[in-house]
């Protein structure tokens, strides 16, 4: 790290190259801005690599590219690939639906080959478009989780989605990373061989670690779970381990991390290691982003400002668009896909770890390097907002947007000999819990939802179901309506509840209605709408381990 005034003036060090001071001015600075960020509802991604402007070499020299900062962020892009592989068990990979592997995939791929054909025509050379246009495809799984946990909407139809697309586009990221690494050991031969190499000798070292979590690793990690801070210090040491074995080998230590994780994802000790290592990867990749931030020259960034603004313009508004129709074909609502759309509206911190190799490997200059970091700050920043406002502009847009819709696969209302005892409106993680306990009662029961794919799952096990949208007022004209029973939406958007009590109100039905919210101010709202009872899930819980306890 280059040794500026600003360290011993703030800390009362007159020693120039005090590192230790150094990192303490680092972290200092970045508390207060990831305080600003939060206070703007930014990302701390975005503060991070402000931070790292501000303390690079084009400002106070605080630290110089290629310091020490350097070790810590290759750590904590080691950590980060680590936890991806650790998540990734068998039975995820077996889970994912059919509708995030094709929209993930093909997203991908249109984004990625559109993305690289607009870097060639503003004048890039084609390893560096292709670089641009694979950053470009992925989305941020940090940012658009933690803003969707937020707004309680991650398990939402469009928050699972999203979730399950983030997931396609990490397998694909760690696999660009994987051709990236072995492309940058070899010294010749096409891409296609080295990602053949790279395959083979991800085999033969998927294979040693097989052997050693067979023989070795499973009673070792018994023992080491009889104490939780060996068992973190363990994992770390396997993460950053593995990564040095595979960069010998030639592979890359990030293949090596994503591996080392990937070894120990069956075992049952993935999630406590997990949650345990969350703090530490993100102290690191801390420093990753400000090393980005030190690296990025503000002439450059200024010159490259037009192509940045034109690629992130693109991200914006063409690879929701792509998400959109490719929902709408599989026959989801425009407003849900518009939200899934929106909510991938920006390049993830791959693109940006991905940028880095390409800069390590000389595949890429540092021109495309800053680039990608100015169409990172300008897409998160301006996607943000796009969520936070989603609802509205999907209000907006939708009925333009319901060209893409395809007819929905349910189009009439199941036969009943009478009306069912219960409507279940919103067949999500919530409704399936309250249809499956009506069902154990042997309650007739008709679930209401427009996600496709609930509604063929609950119509393969026998359950009356129907397409449809709590906020279409002509929902109750095709319901059959409960005479004593009741309709119970397990939905917890309050204008979606509203827009249900209203067109049953006008409807003229006098049966009573259950409505789901997350506040008690909006259940105050519904129920002077109208409805009968107001579900709060998470006050509910409460209470149920409240009692619990009590007794």
């Amino acid at each position: 790290m280059a040794g500026g005034p600003l360290p011993g003036l703030l800390l009362g060090l007159s020693v120039p190259d005090d590192v230790f001071a150094e990192i303490a001015v680092i972290l200092l600075v970045s508390a207060l801005a990831g305080l600003v960020a939060v206070r703007l509802h930014q990302p701390l991604v975005v503060a991070f690599v402000a931070v790292g402007v501000v303390v690079g070499p084009s400002f106070l020299g605080v630290v110089q590219p290629g310091s020490e900062l350097e070790l810590f962020a290759e750590l904590g892009v080691a950590l980060l690939l680590f936890v991806v592989g650790l998540k990734l068990d068998l039975h995820v990979v077996r889970d994912l639906g059919p509708v995030a592997l094709v929209v993930g995939a093909v997203q991908v791929a249109v984004v990625a080959v559109a993305g690289a054909g607009l870097a060639l025509a503003v004048g890039m050379e084609v390893e560096a478009a292709l670089y641009v246009g694979i950053g470009l495809a992925l989305s941020s799984t940090v940012i658009v989780v933690k803003l969707l946990s937020d707004r309680h909407e991650i398990d939402d139809l469009h928050g699972r989605l999203a979730v399950g697309i983030l997931i396609v586009q990490d397998l694909f990221a760690v696999v660009a990373m994987i051709a990236v690494a072995s492309a940058g050991e070899e010294e010749s031969g096409s891409l296609a061989a080295a990602l053949a190499s790279a395959v083979l000798g991800g085999a033969a070292l998927l294979v040693v670690l097989a052997a050693l979590m067979r023989w070795v690793l499973t009673p070792l990690l018994h023992a080491l779970a009889r104490n939780a801070d060996l068992l973190l210090l363990f994992a770390i040491a396997w993460a950053v381990g593995v990564a040095a074995a595979s960069e010998a080998v030639g592979m890359g230590p990030e293949v090596g991390a994503f591996l080392a994780g990937f070894s120990l994802a069956s075992t049952p000790y993935r999630e406590a290691i997990g949650s345990r290592l969350v703090t530490v990867r993100d102290f690191l990749l801390l420093f990753f982003f400000i090393d980005l931030g030190s690296r990025l020259e503000p002439g450059e960034a200024v010159d490259q400002l037009a192509v940045a603004l034109l690629l992130s313009a693109f991200v914006l508004v063409a690879k929701p668009l792509v998400i959109v129709a490719l929902l709408g074909a599989l026959r989801y609502r425009s407003r849900v896909a518009l939200e899934t759309g929106l909510s991938l509206a920006q390049i993830s911190e791959f693109s940006l770890i991905l940028a880095a190799l390409g800069l390590r490997y000389g595949h890429i200059d540092e021109e495309t390097t800053t680039l990608m970091i100015v169409v990172a700050l300008v897409t998160i920043t301006a996607s943000s907002y796009l969520l936070l406002n989603s609802e509205a502009i999907a209000r907006r847009v939708a009925p333009a947007l319901q060209l893409l819709e395809r007819e929905p696969p349910v189009h009439a209302p199941p036969e009943h000999e009478a009306p069912p005892d219960v409507v279940v409106v919103g067949l999500g993680r919530y409704g399936e819990g309250i249809v499956s306990g009506l069902l154990e009662r042997d309650v007739d029961v008709l679930g209401v939802d427009f996600d496709p794919v609930a509604l063929s799952r609950w119509a393969q096990a026998g359950v009356a179901v129907l397409y449809g949208d709590a906020e279409d007022p002509e929902l109750p004209h095709l319901l059959p309506l409960p005479e004593s029973g009741w309709i119970v939406s397990s939905i917890r958007r309050t204008d979606a509840n509203l827009a249900l009590l209203h067109a049953l109100a006008k409807r003229g039905y006098a049966g009573r209605v259950a409505v789901a919210a997350h506040r008690q101010a909006d259940a105050e709202r519904l129920l002077a709408a109208g409805a009968d009872r107001v579900l709060l899930p998470y006050a509910s819980a409460a209470r149920e381990v409240v009692e619990l306890v009590a007794r």
